[in-house]
């Protein structure tokens, strides 16, 4: 069975989660505080981690941090629970690791399909893995082992991080828009903010490093993985990558009402 911990002090909020993740099938822990969390990860081994942002010993970005530095925990899928839902919040929690972000309150029927559709993407991810390694300019990448190095130097990405990479890189040269890859990454339908897609290819193009480049911005439109790694750096009017920031030119897609929510 799926095991699901929840680590958040609002003892109404750890309720309402265990309840309906429990009625949907999933084995179910939960703690107060970033300690006890971080404690029951390593005891209760779960799948996912739904952690809240603002807890009583330590900040969420604390822990989350602590996962993506310790080998056991680094590929845990994190979804992260806030009160805070300013743009800022959001990027600022993916770029510490978490793998989606949910603010409060919340549906509870939107959580329960967003927490379905990162397990599948994350459990399917070294699944689809095959042949020998990859190399592309400086970049190697394991498709079996979900391994990346970027000049002979392993670089550490998650789960979803590693997704993405892949599914830009089998698609070279065509353009990926931000839709698209929410829902061949993320699983899901284009039904929340593309800002998301946004704030993971700039903390993928960080970790890239010297292979950052191979992923251009087409701007207004999306992604697109460079077709030959020597490709010229003058590009064609209407694509571009500066700094690897967010084109922040779109709006958010509309989120569907539901009628239930906490």
């Amino acid at each position: 069975m799926t095991k699901i911990l929840v680590i958040d002090d609002e003892q109404d909020i750890v309720e309402v989660l265990v309840y309906n993740l429990e009625a949907a099938g999933y084995e179910v822990a939960s703690a107060g505080n970033g300690a006890s969390g971080l404690k029951q990860i390593s005891q209760f081994v779960p799948d996912l981690v739904i952690l809240d942002l603002m807890l009583p010993d330590m900040s969420g970005t604390e822990v989350c941090r602590h996962l993506r530095s310790t080998n056991p925990a680094k590929h845990l899928p994190v979804l992260m629970l806030s009160a805070r839902g300013e743009e800022i919040d959001r990027v600022v929690g993916f770029e510490i690791g978490a793998d989606d972000y949910v603010t409060k309150p919340f549906s509870v029927r939107e959580l329960l399909l967003r927490v379905r559709a990162l397990l599948r993407r994350t459990s399917s991810a070294p699944t689809t893995r095959r042949g020998d390694p990859i190399k592309f300019g400086v970049l190697t990448i394991d498709r079996e082992a979900h391994r990346v190095w970027v000049l002979e130097e392993e670089m550490v990405l998650t789960a979803l991080e590693f997704k993405l990479l892949v599914t830009l890189f089998e698609r070279k040269n065509r353009v990926q828009t931000r839709s698209s890859l929410l829902e061949h990454v993320w699983g899901i339908h284009a039904h929340i903010s593309t800002r998301t897609v946004d704030a993971h290819v700039k903390r993928l193009r960080e970790k890239l490093g010297a292979a950052r480049d191979y992923v251009e911005t087409v701007r207004g439109v999306g992604y697109r993985f460079r077709e030959t790694p020597d490709a010229a750096d003058t590009q064609p009017l209407g694509l571009g990558y500066s700094d690897g920031n967010t084109d922040l030119s779109l709006r958010d897609e509309s989120v569907p009402a539901i009628a239930r929510s906490y």
